[in-house]
């Protein structure tokens, strides 16, 4: 999970170098919290957060077939 979030947020981002994603895992949940550069806010969240719900939408679904559920949270 953590490396699909990984190349979802790169390839939105501008500034690659700064995505950071962490993974904490607990039974069948992924906990998943992403750090991007301020500039590239704006792109990963979309307008009306709907680019961050599809990225969730899609680690959603990877997950379904793993039998886990995964939630992402980015920060500040």
């Amino acid at each position: 999970m953590k490396e699909m979030a990984i190349f979802l947020l790169t390839s939105l981002a501008t500034k690659k170098e700064s995505v950071v994603v962490e993974a904490k895992e607990e039974q069948n949940n992924v906990y998943l919290t992403a750090k991007v550069d301020p500039c590239d806010k704006g792109k990963v969240i979309g307008k009306d957060g709907c680019i961050i719900k599809a990225v969730r939408t899609v680690l959603s679904a990877a997950a379904a077939k793993a039998n886990k559920k995964v939630s992402l949270k980015l920060e500040d």
